[in-house]
Order: C-alpha cells, then sequence, then structure tokens
C-alpha cells in the first residue's frame, strides 16, 4: 500500500492558500511560460519591504563572525523564549519607540511573526473554539487556524472563523461606521462567544488602521467573555500618521492582550528569521513550553546580533533616525501610487495609513482581472478575494518591493491605462 500524507495536509494541498498562489503566479517560470520577460515585468505583488537593513547591524554580524569565539557562541542553543538579554533590549525599544510599559518577562522571542501567530492559536485555543477575524484580513491566519485549531466534523477539518465585515463596498471605505462596527461585534460575541478576536494594525491587504473606538471595544469583549485580543503589529513602525493609544497598550496592564511583532519589516529582517510575542506570563509560559515541541528555540546568531544593535541605536538616537527615516520613505511610495492610480486608472482605492498596500475596485473579479492584465501589460496585482469576499472585485496593490524604483510604481500604472484603453 502507498503512504499517504497527514488528511490535513492532502486537505489543505486541494485547497491552496492565498499567499501560496500568489508566490506560484509571481514564480519566473511561470511568468517565462505566459510568454512574458519576467524582467520586464513590474510586481505589485509582493507583501515584503525593499528598504537598507540598519548598516551598523550589518557591521555587527561581520564582527560576530570574524570573532572566532562570538562566531561558536552563535551556533549554541539559546533558552526557549529566547535570551533574557534579548528580551530586555527588545523592552527597552518598545519602551523607547512607543512608550509601552512592558517587561523582559512578557516577551517571548521565535523564529518570526508566522510560527509565533501558529503557536500561540495552539497556546491559548483549543479546537471547536470560534476566532473573530476581519473581512478582509491577511490572508495566512486561515490556513494557520485549521492548522493550530482545526476541528474534526466528518469530511473535512475545519477552523471556526466569523468574520466581521470591515470594509463597505458601496462607499469603498475601511469601517466608515465605527459604532456599528461595534454593535455587530458585541452581537457577535453575545451569540457566538469566540475566544480569540485578532487583526492587524496597519491591515493587509488595506493599510488600514482599525480605529481606536473598535479595538478598546474588543479589548473588553474578549476580557468579558475569558477571552484573548490579537494584535499584529507586523507594520507598527510603519504608521504615516499619529500612533493610535492602542499601539503602546501594555499586557502588564491588560492580561488578554497579545500583540506579535517582527523583525521582518522595519529591519529588513525578512529571511533573517526573528519575531517577538509580547503578553501575560501565564501565556508567555505556555507559549515557551509551545515552543519546546515546535522550534525549540529561536536562532542565536540573530539575538546576539539585535541585542547588541538595539543596546547601541537606543544609546546614540539612531534607532528612532532609523524607524522615521524608513517610514518616510513607505510614505512618498504610499503617496505616488495612490496618485498613479488616481491619473491613470481612475479607479477606487484606499489611502494607505501605513504599511505597503492599498486596495483598488477593478470592478469585475479580480481572479479574472489580474491573469489577464498580466499576460497583456506585463503588471501583476494580487487579487483580492483571498482575503475576503469584501473584495472579490478588488486587487491589492503592494508598493513595498518599489520603494527604490518609484518610477515603476507609475509605469505599470501607465501600462494598464494603455492596454484598458485600447481592451
Amino acid at each position: 500500500m502507498k503512504p499517504s500524507l497527514s488528511r490535513i495536509v492532502r486537505q489543505q494541498i486541494k485547497s491552496p492558500s492565498p499567499i501560496r498562489q500568489i508566490m506560484k503566479m509571481a514564480d519566473r517560470k511561470n511568468i517565462i511560460n505566459m510568454g512574458l520577460d519576467p524582467d520586464d515585468v513590474i510586481s505589485f505583488g509582493g507583501g515584503w519591504v525593499n528598504h537598507e537593513a540598519p548598516e551598523r547591524l550589518r557591521e555587527i554580524y561581520r564582527q560576530i563572525a570574524d570573532d572566532r569565539e562570538l562566531f561558536h557562541r552563535s551556533g549554541g542553543y539559546s533558552a526557549t523564549a529566547g535570551d533574557m538579554e534579548t528580551r530586555q533590549a527588545l523592552a527597552d525599544m518598545e519602551r523607547q519607540i512607543f512608550g509601552m510599559d512592558i517587561a523582559a518577562e512578557n516577551i517571548v522571542i521565535g523564529e518570526g511573526s508566522t510560527q509565533l501567530t501558529h503557536d500561540v492559536f495552539r497556546t491559548i485555543a483549543d479546537p471547536g473554539d470560534g476566532i473573530v477575524l476581519l473581512n478582509p484580513t491577511y490572508a495566512n491566519y486561515g490556513g494557520q487556524l485549521i492548522y493550530a485549531v482545526g476541528e474534526d466534523v466528518g469530511d473535512r477539518i475545519v477552523a471556526k472563523v466569523y468574520r466581521l465585515r470591515a470594509m463597505d463596498t458601496d462607499s469603498w471605505e475601511f469601517m466608515p461606521d465605527v459604532d456599528d462596527a461595534v454593535e455587530r461585534l458585541k452581537k457577535l460575541y453575545t451569540v457566538k462567544k469566540p475566544k480569540i478576536i485578532m487583526f492587524p494594525a496597519p491591515d493587509n491587504p488595506t493599510s488600514q488602521i482599525p480605529p481606536e473606538e473598535f479595538a478598546k471595544a474588543a479589548l473588553d469583549l474578549s476580557a468579558d467573555y475569558g477571552g484573548y485580543l490579537i494584535l499584529d503589529f507586523a507594520y507598527k513602525t510603519q504608521v504615516f500618521g499619529k500612533l493610535p493609544k492602542y499601539f503602546s497598550w501594555s499586557p502588564k496592564e491588560h492580561e488578554n492582550l497579545v500583540t506579535i511583532l517582527s523583525n521582518s519589516k522595519w529591519g529588513r529582517g525578512l529571511g533573517r528569521r526573528l519575531g517577538w510575542l509580547e503578553a501575560s506570563e501565564d501565556v508567555i509560559s505556555g507559549m515557551e513550553r509551545t515552543q519546546q515541541v515546535s522550534i525549540l528555540c529561536p536562532d542565536t546568531l540573530h539575538q546576539m546580533a539585535i541585542t547588541r544593535y538595539i543596546g547601541e541605536a537606543l544609546s546614540d538616537g539612531s534607532l528612532k533616525r532609523y524607524v522615521e527615516e524608513v517610514k518616510e520613505e513607505y510614505r512618498k511610495a504610499a503617496e505616488i501610487t495612490i496618485k498613479a492610480i488616481d491619473k491613470h486608472l481612475g479607479m477606487r482605492r484606499l489611502t494607505p495609513q501605513g504599511g505597503l498596500y492599498t486596495v483598488m475596485d477593478v470592478g469585475t473579479d479580480g481572479d479574472d482581472f489580474v491573469p489577464k492584465i498580466l499576460k497583456n501589460t506585463g503588471v501583476l496585482f494580487i487579487p483580492g478575494g483571498g482575503f475576503g469576499d469584501s473584495l472579490k472585485n478588488a486587487v491589492r496593490i503592494s508598493y513595498g518591493p518599489l520603494v527604490n524604483q518609484t518610477e515603476k510604481i507609475v509605469e505599470g500604472m501607465e501600462r494598464v491605462e494603455k492596454y484598458l484603453k485600447s481592451d
């Protein structure tokens, strides 16, 4: 008898995630198979930053590699929750940059926000517990929930997810009536009694920041029902305007609050996997036990480098300057993107409040629109439907990878305009 993969994996292979589809569509081989020159393609598909990491951080990595003893130490295990020195450095960073009152004991270090998200689901929820996500929201949550807390319902394994609509497609606004959103959330809690509510701020794919009143209601409701609010702060350092107060909320004050952060976006450490989670000491203890069977320990080399860098950069003020300078780069790229959409396409779009994205109303099914545009213009967007049915007739546009080539943003919109006018 031929051996088979696990049931959950077989199920997920048959239902590929939007993230996997995005990567497949942007694959060089796929581009060539479509008869296009990969070097001529302008991609708005990538969900990654493209600014330079701090030069001092690069120097520190080199110094560790050049030092025989330090490099030897970097190959050893760290504590499962991360080295206490690194946890303290991250707490210091949160305190100085965001005014958060947090202790090292409220932090656990992992291999990035993706791993931490999966592991915290497994730590604080059981199969069958309900989870509230926004519609739209980050496309990877659904698959992570199935793997972490999926429930066997006979013919398949599912996660009990309740989607709260945040996008008004009539007005093309994100949560335009916060009072209505709060009332719908209260009703959902009354009827479904979910264990978790989770949302990114700024959001992916919309780059909008859920209003403070909504975040406060989510925190209070989850506390009332014995659950948790998880804030995904992957883009915390890329807020273009005034920071909402909830960006400095601390799990020392709110035992039902969990925040997830990553080195990927602010320090351009996408492939140097390091993230951290902030929570009550009870949750941190639970995460430590979970990580013992998932990653065993976070990367020691990255912890050594980031600890030294943060210590130096906080002392001389260069970290705050670096964060502000990088934020301004993406704010300018966002502005160029919006102006190019308005000038060349005239389609409804959101103005980014941070992050790397906007979403645009294309007036037809995004799954049909995207391959047609790619084939005829060499411009790649991402279909919006994978983030929630509220974006079925939309696309996500990422200016992140093009932050250093903003002229390509304009060229991409010009190509699409030319094709649509001739079609």
